[in-house]
């Protein structure tokens, strides 16, 4: 973390020093557990508890300054070490920003470089962020986000681990609203900026899809001219993107768009669903083959937006292409698959989950469950708004169409997907409704056989995720599971 004083964090945030202006924070924390000596804890409020009510814990912990809303007294009514803010999570943000134009301006001035890489899309943005900073992390000291950390509090938590060693800062954007990219985008100011897909999460919230777009877009409207955009011509909104930016535009492309800088050329995926491609980059070397080890032909843009990005930033070729055929998936529930020691392998995708990403996973099950039997555990998927029945409906149908070979439905949200599955198959015990995961445990532990691939899939919200982790440390029937276990396989994710 940059050196910050509390008299300079006050002057950034336009606060109001509580007490103790020689304090220097080491890090930043905005969950008391997480800290330690040293750390500066920002009391936000949150949707289920109040940040303040855990000043008294932080410092217990080894916290020496709070970032508050509101003063904050001990037992003895003394006031904890604070800058007083009118919004806590504005002056991380704040805070977020100084940091990296310090980081650029001491880099600078010692000759070295600093490139800040931004990455948004419905889908995709977490493996692509692990990709890039798995490439880079051979070139250059970089930080990406732990986990899905990508919105107003993640984003600048990430930014707080990274100083003036720094070479590569990756950023991952997420957004559930029209400008929430442009507020990020304009905090880091990155010099290259990625853009997935635009797909239909969130479109309850956003309004419907264009706007969605629109809002995936300011990524690319913050770049300068001497910046790289990185857009994917695959997907029509993106590529429509590209008179949005003043930056020289990578584009990149699986099936074989005009204009694209960065290819994927022969694709496949292997008997385990692992894409292999001859990789294309403008650096006229001519095409390199990479083998990944990633599941899903889906992971195709997300491994051409991390070689586009990487070249960007001055990786060679060859660094790129064995870099992807080196790296497995770096955060959990994004395709995770455990064989089991009796036959059963358990693919677990259930992160998070739309319509895009329902129809990718689903089609991998098929791909690679050729000659097995096949389990689609589904759950709902959320914040689809109005289209919330019809894109169910359409997912039910699918799973049908693909001959997966059973269907088991968890919770009522998701009903509309059960019964569009049976009006398509005429099923009858090859599709299976339960209002719970615990439900759908009992009917798992005593229908899997030996030799059957399960994918579980539903949004975050949902938690089919942890039902995988169930089944995957639950060898047989009757097994009882160790919920310690399933707790500590989560790490740190931000859910």
């Amino acid at each position: 973390m940059i050196a910050l004083t509390a008299a300079e964090i006050a002057h950034i945030t336009n606060g109001t020093l509580a007490s103790d202006p020689g304090i220097v924070p080491l890090s930043v924390v905005t969950d008391s557990r997480e800290a330690e000596a040293g750390s500066l804890y920002v009391a936000k409020p949150g949707e289920h508890a109040d940040g303040h009510n855990f000043v008294g814990a932080a410092f217990d912990n080894g916290a020496v300054l709070a970032l508050c809303e509101r003063e904050v007294t001990d037992a003895e009514g003394r006031p904890y070490p604070a800058v007083i803010v009118e919004d806590a999570v504005l002056a991380m943000g704040a805070l977020a920003a100084e940091a990296v134009r310090r980081i650029r301006a001491e880099r600078a001035a010692a000759g070295e470089e600093f490139t800040v890489v931004g990455i948004t899309g419905s889908a995709g943005k977490t493996t692509t962020k692990d990709l890039l900073a798995g490439i880079l992390s051979k070139a250059g000291q970089t930080v990406a986000p732990k986990g899905s950390y990508n919105g107003e509090v993640g984003v600048p938590l990430t930014v707080f681990t990274a100083d003036a060693g720094t070479r590569y800062l990756v950023i991952e954007m997420g957004a559930t609203g029209i400008g929430h990219i442009e507020y990020l985008a304009g905090m880091v100011k990155p010099d290259i900026g990625v853009v997935l897909v635009v797909g239909t999460a969130h479109a309850g919230e956003f309004g419907g899809v264009e706007n969605i777009a629109k809002t995936k877009g300011e990524l690319l409207e913050a770049l300068g001219t001497d910046g790289t955009a990185v857009i994917n011509l695959d997907d029509p909104r993106v590529a429509a993107m590209a008179p949005r930016t003043v930056a020289p535009i990578l584009g990149t492309s699986s099936a074989g768009a005009p204009g694209a800088a960065v290819e994927a050329r022969n694709a496949d995926i292997d008997a385990l669903g692992h894409p292999e491609f001859d990789l294309v980059l403008p650096d006229g070397a001519g095409p390199r083959p990479v083998r990944s080890r990633l599941i899903g032909a889906h992971h195709l843009g997300n491994l051409l937006a991390a070689a586009a990005a990487a070249y960007a930033a001055g990786i060679p070729g060859d660094d790129i292409a064995a870099s992807l055929s080196e790296q497995t998936a770096a955060s959990r529930w994004r395709m995770e698959r455990t064989e089991r020691a009796d036959g059963v392998t358990v693919i677990n995708d259930a992160y998070n989950a739309n319509p895009e990403s329902m129809r990718a996973a689903l089609r991998t099950l098929a791909d690679i469950g050729q000659g097995r039997r096949t389990w689609a555990v589904l759950g709902a998927m959320l914040e689809l708004g109005e289209d919330s029945i019809r894109e169910h409906t359409a997912i039910g149908t699918q799973v049908v169409r693909l001959n997966i070979s059973r269907l088991l439905v968890v919770g009522r949200e998701a009903r509309a997907l059960y019964i569009s599955a049976i009006q398509e198959g005429s099923w009858g015990d090859e599709c299976v409704f339960t209002e719970t995961a615990d439900e759908a445990f009992a009917l798992l532990q005593s229908q899997l056989e030996p030799g059957d691939l399960v994918l579980f899939k539903s949004s975050n919200g949902v938690g089919l995720r942890h039902l995988g982790d169930r089944i995957a440390l639950a060898p047989r029937a009757g097994t009882i599971v160790d919920t310690a276990a399933v707790a500590a396989n989560e790490g740190n994710e931000l859910l």
